[in-house]
């Protein structure tokens, strides 16, 4: 039980570079001087420079950070130790802070080294925040991790890489200097980055003629290495069921609704459920076609898919790192449009917009609350906090806010989405003609593209360049899609 489950990765394993990983050439460029220090320590200790004992690779899952630290080992021919934070805890006391130690005597003794923690928020939350007190297993473990960090002595070359999608969850004696001190953000990748990742997993699959790459980097904004990795997977096995020689356009247009929208379903929709739909899914594409500052529209479908039974895929014309109020305002209006649609033609609501409510529901507090786009809230951040130092995160949550503010805060969310419900009904209404076409050709075709689209209704409203207001989340890569009800 107390010796280390640590995975190691030799010389005799087939090394991974930094040629492997395409795209983020920044983190790469981050991670060199590491890999410098691990070649020619003596290089830095001249000058009394020390290397950070801890690098954190922090991002969301499939970026890249295990196959980063892997590339930072194999760019300096150093053995790679591997474990997962979860593998630390075990049902007897004592076993996790055992492995910790058993782990870094064996880093030390193949050093230099690196020593990668993946998942470490599973061993390295913010001690005293689980159920059993102050002194369960895992905080008995962070304790030794921490006590073996401060345990290098400056001969050591072993450096510890850590990897994470919840930093903010992290205990601030990790994040410390001499301890975890260098932070390096491995976030999803830019048009760039993604036709680099799109070339390296096609390098062993042959591609057909007709296959651009370029145009399938510019449409998957949003979608990480993994995501993109997949996605080529999914179209070479498409072309494999098909027998065909090589992977064509058509493939990768299969694989990415499939990876974007979720697989077909077998269902049939009765004619009434069929119109409805159609009328829900042909509101949002209007809207996306009408609106100024909205994702471009791509694919429209009633073809259900995943849980939805109809989808209106957007896709970003560039990567958007900040939005602002009035484009906040017209992507709830696109949100509640197929809602707006189906009041306007059957004179009821269905169950099928929960996604899309909650979708609104979730930017119209964030404007709110958050981001300070009220006037009766005003310039203030009303955040709330789910950490208790016993309860933990989900049986507890702390307002920073009085119950006066808080009912504001409901006042003002219901407000802007009253006044974007409003807009959606009076576009769609002022444009029922092309709403009426739209619903008919998707009842008919069942899916349609952008092209298809401009044929039916004309030419797509443009769209205005540039964003001036606080940060907010990386814009979808698809509308607010509508759930199946139970």
């Amino acid at each position: 039980f107390s010796k280390s489950p640590a995975k190691r990765y030799g010389a005799t394993d087939k090394p991974v570079t930094f040629a492997d990983v395409a795209g983020l050439e920044q983190v790469k460029a981050d991670l060199q001087e590491i890999v410098e220090f691990l070649k020619d320590p003596q290089k830095f200790q001249r000058l009394g420079g020390r290397v950070p004992k801890g690098v954190l690779l922090m991002g969301p899952p499939g970026t890249g950070k295990t196959l980063l630290a892997r590339a930072v080992a194999g760019e300096a021919g150093v053995p790679f130790f591997s474990i997962s934070g979860s593998e630390f805890i075990q049902m007897f006391v004592g076993v996790g802070a055992s492995r910790v130690r058993d782990m870094f005597k064996t880093a030390k003794d193949a050093s230099p080294a690196i020593l990668f923690v993946d998942e470490i928020d599973a061993v390295g939350r913010v001690r005293g925040a689980g159920l059993g007190g102050g002194h369960d297993e895992r905080e008995q473990t962070l304790n030794q991790i921490l006590s073996e960090m401060d345990g290098f002595s400056p001969s050591e070359s072993v450096i510890v890489l850590a990897g994470t999608n919840r930093p903010d969850v992290l205990d601030p004696a990790l994040l410390r200097p001499g301890r975890f001190d260098r932070h390096v953000t491995v976030d999803r990748p830019n048009q760039k980055a993604r036709l680099a990742l799109f070339k390296v997993h096609t390098r062993n699959v042959p591609l057909a003629p007709d296959v651009d790459l370029d145009r399938f980097a510019s449409a998957t904004v949003g979608l990480t290495g993994a995501d993109i990795r997949n996605l080529v997977n999914e179209a070479a096995l498409w072309a494999t069921r098909h027998d065909k020689n090589a992977v064509d356009s058509s493939d990768f247009d299969y694989a990415r609704d499939k990876v974007l929208m979720g697989p077909k379903r077998e269902e049939v929709l009765t004619g009434r459920e069929k119109k409805m739909t159609a009328y829900h899914e042909a509101g949002h594409a209007l809207g996306a076609w009408l609106l100024p500052d909205v994702d471009k529209l791509h694919k429209v479908t009633i073809i259900p898919r995943g849980r939805a039974l109809g989808v209106t895929q957007l896709v970003p014309e560039e990567d958007r790192m900040n939005i602002g109020e009035s484009a906040l305002m017209n992507r709830l209006v696109l949100g509640l449009a197929g809602r707006a649609a189906e009041k306007i033609v059957f004179g009821e609501y269905t169950a099928g917009a929960e996604n899309d409510l909650q979708n609104a529901t979730r930017i119209a507090r964030k404007m709110v609350a958050t981001w300070g786009m009220s006037e009766r809230v005003g310039p203030v951040a009303c955040s709330t906090s789910n950490e208790h130092p016993f309860l933990g995160r989900d049986v507890y949550e702390h307002r920073e806010f009085s119950e006066r503010t808080a009912q504001i805060i409901d006042e003002e969310v219901t407000r802007i989405l009253n006044e974007a419900a409003e807009r959606a009904v009076k576009l769609l209404s002022e444009n029922r003609d092309k709403l009426d076409r739209l619903a008919g050709a998707l009842e008919t075709r069942e899916m349609l593209d952008d092209t298809e689209v401009a044929e039916i209704i004309g030419p797509a409203t443009p769209r205005r360049a540039g964003e001036s207001m606080p940060g907010s989340d990386p814009a979808p890569v698809q509308a607010a899609r509508d759930s199946n009800p139970a």
